[in-house]
């Protein structure tokens, strides 16, 4: 009894400390871009003013008043926002035709949309850009922006949804139809009801990972649709980076996401373990 009291006494003092170690880990780059964010560009880049250094607002009076932030920050919520919205309304009725009227060939479509988050960006980016250029006018407009990243985070909407709505029983669709409900009826009235929390965590991440898309959002825009990941390629020069401003604006384009993520943490933990729980 003893030994198995002292081996819980470990226990609950060890992984914590592991858990602490680990968040620290993880926590500490934007601890260090949230301090950098503060220095100017010369203090940045000098040992001596690691910790020791008198904060200036510079870098972040400079980004309102001369980078536009307002402009990119406007554009990277309209086209992760559209985006969302627009692959979970071509998402949720693909994830629920094929859990709840699968073929012989749903896993097949299944993995080969998952095969299309394999394809190397840099393969179509040519293509892609001599296509919106010279035939299809829409470079640089927000419409191809959340064409693309609608297109590039809907297989894994699909997956996600797919995933949850295999946990539904297909029982409580057979009574909705018994008592003369339509297909519509069965995924608006049952279906997102019942499957709330996995499409909330959906739209989040699809969200997340849209808002966070920076290689086509760069390549495929200059000025009129650039989101905040243009703005922070935008921060360099030929001599190099300027540490500072990029640090601020890496902190203004993180810090709404990860608002975000807390303020939302409870409908993404109910949706990831979703049907975890019998």
């Amino acid at each position: 009894m003893a030994a198995v009291t002292g081996k819980s006494k470990f226990g609950d003092i060890f992984w914590p400390v592991v858990a602490w170690v680990v968040a620290i880990i993880f926590f500490f780059p934007i601890f260090w871009m949230v301090l950098t964010s503060f220095k100017t560009d010369a203090d940045a880049v000098k040992p001596e003013f690691l910790f020791s250094f008198t904060p200036t607002l510079e870098n972040y009076t400079n980004m309102t008043e001369n980078y536009d932030y307002w402009r990119f920050a406007i554009n990277s919520v309209i086209t992760a926002t559209f985006a969302t919205v627009f692959a979970l309304a071509v998402g949720v009725p693909c994830a629920y035709a094929m859990a709840f009227n699968p073929s012989r060939h749903t896993k097949d479509i299944l993995m080969w949309m998952l095969s299309t988050k394999m394809l190397p960006a840099a393969a179509v980016l040519y293509p892609m850009t001599f296509l919106t250029k010279n035939f299809l006018g829409i470079f640089d407009t927000h419409f191809l922006v959340i064409l693309v990243l609608c297109l590039i985070n809907l297989p894994i909407a699909i997956w996600m949804l797919f995933t949850y709505f295999k946990e539904i029983p297909k029982e409580i669709l057979e009574a909705g139809k018994m008592d003369g409900v339509n297909t519509w009826g069965e995924i608006k009235d049952i279906l997102i009801p019942l499957a709330w929390g996995g499409i909330a965590s959906t739209a989040l991440l699809t969200f997340i990972f849209c808002w966070n898309e920076a290689y086509w959002t760069v390549r495929l825009t200059t000025i009129d649709a650039a989101t905040l990941s243009k703005l922070i390629e935008g921060n360099r020069a030929p001599e190099g980076l300027f540490f500072g401003r990029l640090s601020a604006v890496s902190t203004a384009a993180v810090g709404p996401i990860v608002v975000l993520g807390w303020f939302c943490q409870k409908q993404l933990v109910q949706g990831l373990t979703f049907g975890a729980v019998k």
